[in-house]
């Protein structure tokens, strides 16, 4: 099952993208513990696109959904960020978790970005 969303950069899509996915995955009866981890990791991916793609109104979100596995893209068209100097979160910081939250959760992470051109969050999760 393969599902692409045209969302508008706004809080209220970061639950859109949630639910689809919860939906996708309980179609093809995934292992609940699975899809825990890209629920977290689908909200983070969203809420960085919220917070961080100036100049982007909308994003796109595209599901990948089979019976032993999952590729989520987020893509967005804002100004972009360099992701070799995205690092851990510092100690007592509560911001700043999420990118580190998406690797940590998924496997195969990816992430692209060019100045003015945007940027994609892609990563998977086997389920066998």
């Amino acid at each position: 099952m393969t599902v692409r969303l045209n969302l508008p950069r706004e809080t209220g899509s970061v639950p859109a993208a949630r639910r689809l996915l919860r939906c996708a995955l309980a179609a093809l009866h995934v292992d609940k513990t699975h899809g825990a981890d890209l629920e977290i990791a689908i909200t983070e991916a969203c809420a960085n696109v919220i917070d961080h793609a100036n100049g982007a109104n909308n994003f796109e979100v595209c599901l990948e959904v089979a019976d032993d596995h999952c590729a989520i893209d987020v893509r967005d068209d804002g100004e972009g960020f360099d992701p070799e100097a995205v690092g851990p979160p510092g100690p007592g910081n509560e911001r700043g978790r999420g990118l580190f939250l998406i690797k940590a959760l998924a496997e195969n992470v990816r992430m692209q970005s060019a100045p003015r051109r945007g940027s994609l969050i892609h990563f998977e999760k086997s389920f066998a």
